[in-house]
Parts: C-alpha cells; sequence; structure tokens
C-alpha cells in the first residue's frame, strides 16, 4: 500500500530523551531520599506518561496519589532546566525525515509529552523541517494508548487512518496505532524490545529510520 502520512513518536523514535529524563526523575526520588535507578532502567518507566512514569520508578511501597503528584511537579521543573543536556536526534533520523519530505509526505508527531512542550522539542530539535501536525497531550487528548490523539491528526489532515504509517518505540505506540487503524512499526533504536513491539501489534520493526524507505517506493 502506498501510504500518504507517517505519525512519528517523540521520545524513543525521533529523540533519545532517556539520559535528560533518568537523570531529572533520579534528582526528584532523591529529595525524597529514595533509591535512584540506572539510567538505562528508564527504558522500562518512560512512555506512559510522567504519572506512570514515577508509579513505575518509586518504591512500591511508598506509591500513592499525592506523592505522585509531587513527584510530578517537582519533574516539571528539574526537567524543565536540563530538558536538552544530553537529548540528541538518532543516527539516521535527519535522513529519514528529509527522504519523507521529499517523496511528499505529510509528517505528524504524537507524544505523551505535556502539548506544549511538545511543541517545544519539535521547534528546538527539529527547526530544518515543518511537521504538518504536532500533539501532545492536553484536557482533549489523553494519553496512548487511547486513539482519539492519533484520530484527531486523521482528520485534521484529511487523510484516512489506513493510509498513516505509525513508527513508534513502544507496545503503547503499537496498542495506539492498531486501535486507530493505521499501519504499526516499530523502531528498534528506541526504548523497548522487539519482542514488545511484535506482542503489541507491530507488523513489521526495522532497526535503522531509513528501513521505512521501502513504505514509501
Amino acid at each position: 500500500m502506498k501510504y500518504k502520512a507517517i505519525l512519528f513518536d517523540l521520545d524513543g523514535t525521533l529523540l533519545d530523551t532517556l539520559k535528560d529524563i533518568g537523570n531529572a526523575s533520579n534528582r526528584v526520588l532523591l529529595k525524597h531520599r529514595f533509591p535512584v535507578h540506572p539510567i538505562d532502567s528508564y527504558r522500562n518507566f518512560v512512555g506512559d506518561g510522567v504519572k506512570t512514569l514515577f508509579a513505575r520508578a518509586l518504591p512500591a511501597d511508598k506509591v500513592s496519589d499525592p506523592l505522585i503528584r509531587t513527584c510530578i511537579k517537582e519533574f516539571e521543573e528539574e526537567y524543565s532546566r536540563t530538558w536538552n543536556d544530553e537529548t540528541t536526534l538518532y543516527p539516521g533520523i535527519s535522513e529519514m525525515l528529509d527522504l519523507v519530505r521529499a517523496r511528499g509526505l505529510k509528517m505528524a508527531v504524537l507524544s505523551n509529552k505535556p502539548h506544549e512542550f511538545t511543541k517545544y522539542c519539535v521547534e528546538a530539535f527539529f527547526p530544518e523541517w515543518e511537521f504538518d501536525v504536532v500533539q501532545g497531550i492536553h484536557a482533549s487528548i489523553p494519553h496512548k494508548p487511547d486513539p482519539t490523539g492519533a484520530l484527531s491528526i486523521a482528520r485534521r489532515l484529511g487523510i484516512a487512518p489506513a493510509s498513516f504509517l505509525y513508527l513508534g518505540d513502544t507496545g503503547t505506540d503499537m496498542q495506539t496505532a492498531c486501535t486507530a487503524g493505521m499501519f504499526p512499526v516499530g523502531a528498534l533504536w528506541g526504548f523497548r524490545s522487539s519482542e514488545e513491539l511484535i506482542e503489541n501489534g507491530a507488523k513489521v520493526v526495522v532497526s535503522h529510520p531509513l528501513e521505512i524507505s521501502g513504505f514509501f517506493q
């Protein structure tokens, strides 16, 4: 099938944000005198929003809604100061975006980050590329895997969901794509395993961004 648009996840797909997220989270944990985690452990904590991140990162016997709310506020303060200290584009992303744009496809981003911050990240790291829609979480767009955000993007672009390729790095992304009726492609350079991606509906997994070029011939 010839796809007309591609929907990208942000963290773990376009941007390697793991160190900055992990470091900010660990600083919050230290404030509360809780054990910190190796940065690599955050691969399994991120991807479903900050509330879920702390539900996973806090000691199991300490998890409570009030504490999580406090941690979220502190994380936002910490992360706002250091969000781009070590964040980078993954190798091959620039070339992939050039290719997708050259083929005339629409490009969109859907993230579980807050909406305004999602836009800020995209503007900061991708000034050379114009995305047709950048969407994060706000009052009317719930966290993935709810398909509302993906379907909203399809409506805004006037393109049927079946004409979208969805590239993401987590099971949450694959679930979102499947529920929205988009073609789910798993990014192996991101945060999660091939097994997780396939178990959650990935039709294809790719190990380098330029491998998606085969879908746009």
